[in-house]
Formats: structure tokens, sequence, C-alpha cells
């Protein structure tokens, strides 16, 4: 379990390659006037794609990449790739970010700094954290799962494994979003005693009504409605990647314009973007998310854990006693009312938020770190983290 330290290097001919696939891109038809209606809209992939092939410049985000401390670590059978950057201030506080789908360890690229250098950013020094950022298995610069049954368990259990057995933390904050909510869940409930606090930005385990006959209230109903509209608009995805993430694999690992087309789709209709992607991200942030899957071959091995985890289901035996905080970002699809969460979640802290979406860390990295940073402040002795 010895860390192995690690930089982003991926060859020339990857690239070259990549660069000729853009260029035999072989685009749908569309019906004039539909715009994003029946999915991607054409016009605004296409431009993506040639600024992509033409523009998009791998190296300098490389470099960008390399700027944080990686390493390589050997967990069971997979070798797990992580971010390790250390906090700079008085008492540092180990944090385990987790990231979800379609992201990976590079979404937090912007929150980083936030989190290790308060100082430098006019926050509090005291509010340091030595941040640790693993790519998922089957994710990024991690190894890909070979046998069946990485669900969220098994991944919560190589987490684990990374911040005790690995780094020697014996206590540390999770936080998490998409399925690094459940996945830090599982690890808070596996090792009551190392988590010190929860902070979670989406709720992803099953939640539900202690009394199923009492009327619901006005948060309840506009919960379900959301939930349900959610199932008929935005689901599709879930329901083949948890069927047959096989299938799809072929066709999104071979064309990069597919890929690219899957991932921005979701980007546009679970963020705070209003219907204009560039309001929250750059082109370069969305071709970098992509390229990530693309240079390394893991979207078939990323969506296998929606499979993965409708066969082999995970939610909590019992309540997660952890002080835990929940960050409400107003565009988040996942939104449960708090009476249902405190019935899973030892919930010491709720915010609303005033603006942002699914990807918090990218969208309003100053309104997570700061959430972050007061939560773990107001635990009753935050210094069990160091």
């Amino acid at each position: 379990m010895t860390p192995v330290p690690f930089q982003v290097a991926v060859p020339d001919e990857v690239i070259d390659d990549l660069r000729a696939r853009l260029a035999r891109t072989r685009m749908p038809d569309e019906i004039t006037g539909t715009g994003w209606e029946y999915g991607t809209a054409r016009g605004y992939l296409a431009d993506l794609v040639e600024y992509w092939r033409d523009d998009y410049d791998w190296r300098a985000r490389e470099r960008s990449l390399n700027a944080c401390a990686q390493y390589r670590a050997q967990i069971g059978d997979l070798n797990i790739h992580y971010i390790h950057e250390p906090g700079r201030g008085p008492n540092p506080r180990p944090l385990l970010l987790l990231h979800g789908w379609p992201g990976s360890a590079w979404e937090f690229a912007r929150i980083i700094p936030l989190l290790t250098d308060p100082a430098a950013h006019g926050r509090d020094p005291s509010s340091s954290f030595t941040v640790v950022a693993p790519s998922l298995p089957g994710y990024g610069f991690s190894d890909r799962p070979r046998r069946r049954g990485m669900n969220i368990a098994a991944i919560g259990d190589v987490m684990l494994k990374l911040m005790t057995d690995v780094l020697g933390y014996r206590s540390f904050i999770a936080q998490g979003g998409d399925w690094g909510s459940a996945i830090a869940t599982r690890v808070a409930e596996a090792a009551p005693d190392r988590v010190a606090g929860l902070h979670l930005n989406m709720i992803a385990v099953a939640l539900g009504r202690t009394d199923d006959t009492a009327p619901l209230d006005a948060d309840e109903r506009v919960f379900l409605g959301d939930l349900e509209n959610f199932r008929q608009e935005e689901a599709g995805y879930q329901w083949i990647q948890s069927t047959r993430p096989q299938t799809i694999a072929y066709a999104l690992n071979d064309s990069p314009a597919g890929l690219l087309a899957w991932m921005v789709e979701k980007f546009r209709a679970w963020s705070d973007c209003q219907g204009d992607l560039g309001r929250r991200f750059t082109r370069d942030d969305l071709i970098t998310a992509a390229m990530i899957y693309w240079v390394t071959g893991t979207i078939g091995s990323s969506m296998r854990l929606y499979y993965e985890a409708r066969r082999y289901p995970w939610s909590p035996a019992g309540r997660i006693e952890t002080p835990t905080a929940v960050a409400v970002f107003p565009r988040e699809p996942m939104r449960p009312p708090r009476s249902w969460v405190e019935q899973v979640y030892n919930v010491q802290r709720w915010t609303t938020m005033p603006s942002g979406g699914h990807f918090a860390a990218m969208e309003e990295p100053a309104l997570l770190a700061d959430d972050i940073a007061a939560f773990s402040g107001g635990l009753e002795n935050p210094r069990a983290a160091g």
C-alpha cells in the first residue's frame, strides 16, 4: 500500500488519434428549431468539437492537473489514484473529497486551493484542510475493476483503507456529491470512530416517510413532483447505464464526439446555467471533463457503477449518527426535504445555497468551501480530524 508519486503524461499518439477521430466526426441530422429538446444540440456540439480539435490545449490542462500532488497506491487488487494536497495553516484537518459521475478528481481543481490555503484567498488560516481527492475505482487514473460487485459499499471500503491504512489518518471529514455522497455515507457507517463529520451536497441514499398515512406537506409535494419529473425526463441514462452499460460503452469509448455529447447534456441539465453552459463552464472545463474519460478509456468502467449499485444494492443499515452537514444547491436535481434526510442522518447543519447546481465544486467552489469550513469549525471536537 506504499504510495507512489504520479504525474499525468498522456502519450502523443493518443492525442494524435483523438484529433483524427474528431476530424472524422459524422454528425447525425437534427429537426430544425428543436435546440436541446431531443438531446444535445447539434450546432452547439459541432462548435465544441471544432474547438476541441483545433484549439484545445491538453498539455496546458495536463500541467494544471500535475500542479497538485498526486499518487497511486495498491489497495487489494486495484491501484487507486488520488490527489493528496497538504493544508497550509496551524492545524490542517484531513478531508476526503469524493466525486461522482460524470465527474472526476479534476472537478475539485477550483476548490482545493480554497481548502488547503485559505489565508491566500482571504479566509481564516485556521480553517485549512489537507485534501485527499481520489479517482473512484473505474474512473480516471484509477484501475478499472475486473470483477463484478464493485458497488457503493465496496468502493466505500476502498476509500476507508486509503484514508486509514495507506495515509494513516486516525480521523477525518468526508465530503461528497452524486455517487460520492453515498460512498462517503458508507465510509461513515463502516467506521463511525474515524469519520468526525460528513458533508454532503447531494443525498444519494434511499429516503422515505416515517408515516405514509400523514398528508404530504408543501416541501414533500415539491420534492416528489421534482423526483417524478426527473424520472420522466432525465433518467434515461440511468436505465441504460444500470442495465446495459457495456452496449453504450462501445459507442462512447470509440467516438470522442459521442462521449462529449453524452456528458455535456448532463452538465447543462443539472447545473445552474439556465440553459447557457457558458454561464457556469468554459469550453475547456467541459472538454477536460470528457478528456479524463477519453485518455484513460474509463467511460465504460465508470458507468458500470450504476449496474453494480442496481444488482448489488446498498443502503445504511441504520441511522448515520456521524454529525452531518447538507448543502442544498437550488439546481441540484435531488433535493429531499430535511425531515426525510434527518431520518437517515444526524443533521447538524443545513444550508440553502443562493445559486449553484449538481456540480457544486465547479460551479460554486467558494460557497461550498465556506460551508465545509463552517461545518468543520462547528464540530464538537474539530481537532479530532487532525
